[in-house]
């Protein structure tokens, strides 16, 4: 395997799980620390506001350090606030911390996929959007269980920095093969003047909305209509594991392809069908199943239709890293925004009837920017 193809698997591999490793030890976080529901609350909700923020510094660090260089030290970064969340009094630092390094694996490795992987745009970023999914998916469920062998809940979150060591040593020889400053010398502004750009943001921004909701409501929705807590937790499982499939299916659909307008429609369609069946559906556990699939699968095929276009709408590596860093930024301010408002239209409505029609509505707006963002041109 291409050592730096490798490198790329590995840092999507932790750009996921020392966030999904929290929400299953919440309880024994707050339990130890004494935290209120809010504060738990915003311990998971942090991460997409760092996301938020640290999209637009990513390329700032890539002008002046090289793409090489800003990996590493966002590596570092990552290890450094994993070690540092899991002791006393350091909590919301560390969680700051492993924010800031993830937002610089979102914007920047687009923009390593568009410069090294020209002609494989789709089956790369299809590869460590899978790879990372996987990895996210396992740090959820081994949470627990960890914890209980490892003595509590700081040492099994600690545990992830022995994974961030690996993708270090194995990313190291880019940074060295690099040089100094390497790609450092100037950087693109961001576009944010384009229709184009503001398009493929949107997409972002409405897929990631979508995405958070489900992940923090969908056992929430199933419970209220009667599906058992235990059976609700297998279908959030097997939405991850949908998504982990369209990761690997979706570049099939996009390579060799300029004009994505139908794939990023089929996003759209397949979240807005498994939201509506969700709430519409006859109520069984095997119909519930089939709306999280249908849902899921669509979760995942965004995912990569988006970090894909940054690359694909775009004319260069740098270019790709402001236009990544737009679509981020925004995108992730608008994720983390979207469980609180929908919790609170849930509660105001009493029923997830309301929600549901919202999200349904949020679908059409990205079937919308989907297919305008899909059509093969680039940014100015």
């Amino acid at each position: 395997m291409n050592r730096l193809f490798l490198g790329v698997l590995l840092i999507g591999a932790v750009g996921r799980a020392p966030l999904t490793s929290v929400g299953p030890l919440v309880s024994e976080i707050r339990g130890d620390l004494g935290l209120s529901s809010a504060a738990a609350g915003l311990l998971t909700t942090l991460p997409l506001l760092a996301f938020a923020v640290f999209s637009l510094v990513a390329p700032l660090a890539a002008g002046r350090a090289g793409l090489e260089r800003s990996l590493a030290i966002a590596l570092l970064l990552l290890a450094g606030g994993i070690a540092v969340r899991s002791l006393p009094a350091q909590l919301w630092a560390g969680t700051i911390a492993v924010g800031a390094a993830i937002a610089c694996f979102n914007v920047l490795l687009p923009s390593v996929v568009k410069r090294d992987f020209p002609d494989r745009v789709a089956p790369v970023t299809g590869g460590y959007s899978a790879t990372q999914s996987v990895v996210a998916a396992v740090a959820s469920g081994t949470a627990v269980p960890l914890a209980a062998v490892a003595g509590g809940w700081r040492w099994a979150l600690a545990s992830w920095a022995m994974l961030v060591v690996v993708a270090i040593a194995v990313w190291a020889p880019s940074v060295r093969e690099a040089g100094p400053g390497a790609n450092g010398a100037a950087r693109a502004p961001l576009p944010w003047r384009s229709a184009l750009a503001w398009q493929v943001t949107l997409f972002m921004g409405l897929q990631s909305l979508a995405f958070y909701v489900l992940i923090t409501w969908l056992p929430t929705i199933e419970r209220d209509h009667g599906i058992d807590p235990a059976v609700a937790g297998w279908h959030l499982f097997a939405y991850l594991a949908a998504a982990v499939a369209a990761n690997l299916l979706v570049p099939l659909f996009m390579r060799g392809r300029a004009d994505q307008r139908l794939v990023g429609l089929g996003c759209a369609v397949c979240i807005g069908a498994g939201v509506a069946g969700q709430q519409w559906l006859p109520w069984n556990p095997w119909w519930a199943l089939a709306s999280v699939l249908v849902a899921g699968f669509g979760a995942g095929m965004a995912i990569v239709v988006c970090l894909s276009l940054f690359s694909l709408r775009t004319t260069d590596a740098r270019q790709a890293a402001a236009l990544s860093a737009m679509a981020q930024s925004t995108g992730y301010g608008l994720a983390a925004g979207g469980p609180v408002l929908i919790g609170a239209l849930r509660d105001a409505a009493g029923s997830w009837t309301a929600p549901v029609v919202v999200l349904c509505g949020l679908t059409l707006a990205m079937a919308a920017v989907a297919w305008l963002s899909g059509r093969p041109r680039t940014v100015a």
